[in-house]
């Protein structure tokens, strides 16, 4: 759960204990507001995160002493920004509003594998595409081949459905087909994108997304700079127009566009406060 400015309860002050006893001044009385939020852009800006002001796991994995280098750093979000020619508060506006706040799960047996999504509908597509007959495959495991979206686990077990995917006969085609069916990381990219953004192979492109989340911030660098009509509504700050490209037509159902614009306009601000 993330935590941000206006929050209330218990949670809250659960965080301010922490920040308290990481040698913050504060009061701790269950109201997320501008001291709460100072003291953690200092935590997070002590170890490198990125500084939103959002306190997520990322932040309490700090707090608790254990520190993920792996983790997304600011720099990395100041690089992509100079990369792309975009400013540094619509890139935080993006990671804020289009990530999953981590790309790399926290703790259990898949505790620092990344975060995937396998869509058994883009499988199937896949093994078309490599000229292989779905149907055995559906008929067997419809779960893991077929023609509609769904079949969701959900959280770290999507990666016991990408690998019972990928084990489905000896061949290389079905492994590749099993990362390209998986949207991977921080950004939910799709695997099937690899080549398009430059990797050698899947194989490639996995490697890359586990390795940490500044890599998958890159594969989202790549797939912006891959589509001139994104990166031109990205610095133009046309929320509308890039929701509508990145997330699909039915962009609005969760208001992607306004939140995209009011994280900027937040992040506008705090970074024009800090300069």
């Amino acid at each position: 759960m993330i935590l941000r400015h206006g929050d209330t309860g218990y949670r809250v002050e659960a965080l301010q204990r922490a920040l308290v006893s990481a040698g913050h001044a504060l009061e701790v009385d269950g109201w997320f507001g501008d001291e709460t939020e100072a003291a953690v852009r200092a935590i997070q800006r002590a170890h490198g995160l990125v500084i939103d002001g959002l306190a997520g796991p990322k932040t309490r994995e700090a707090l608790g002493g254990r520190p993920d280098p792996r983790r997304l750093r600011q720099i990395d979000l100041v690089h992509a920004a100079e990369r792309l020619g975009v400013e540094l508060a619509a890139v935080m506006a993006v990671n804020e509003v289009e990530s999953r706040g981590s790309g790399l799960h926290f703790g259990g047996p898949r505790g620092g594998q990344p975060v995937i999504l396998f869509e058994r509908h883009i499988m199937r597509r896949r093994l078309i595409h490599y000229g292989v007959a779905p149907m055995p495959y559906q008929q067997r495991r419809p779960d893991l081949v077929n023609d509609k979206a769904g079949g969701y686990i959900g959280g770290p077990r999507e990666h016991d459905r990408l690998e019972a995917a990928a084990a489905l006969d000896d061949s290389t085609a079905t492994d590749d087909c099993a990362i390209e069916a998986a949207s991977w990381g921080l950004f939910q990219i799709m695997g099937m994108h690899w080549q398009r953004l430059g990797y050698a192979s899947a194989a490639a492109w996995r490697e890359a997304m586990a390795a940490t989340e500044g890599r998958q911030l890159e594969a989202f660098t790549r797939f912006i700079e891959a589509d001139q009509s994104l990166l031109t509504a990205l610095r133009r700050h046309d929320w509308r127009e890039f929701a509508r490209r990145y997330n699909g037509p039915a962009f609005e159902r969760n208001d992607y566009d306004t939140r995209l614009a009011a994280a900027y306009r937040r992040h506008a601000q705090q970074l024009e406060i800090a300069a």
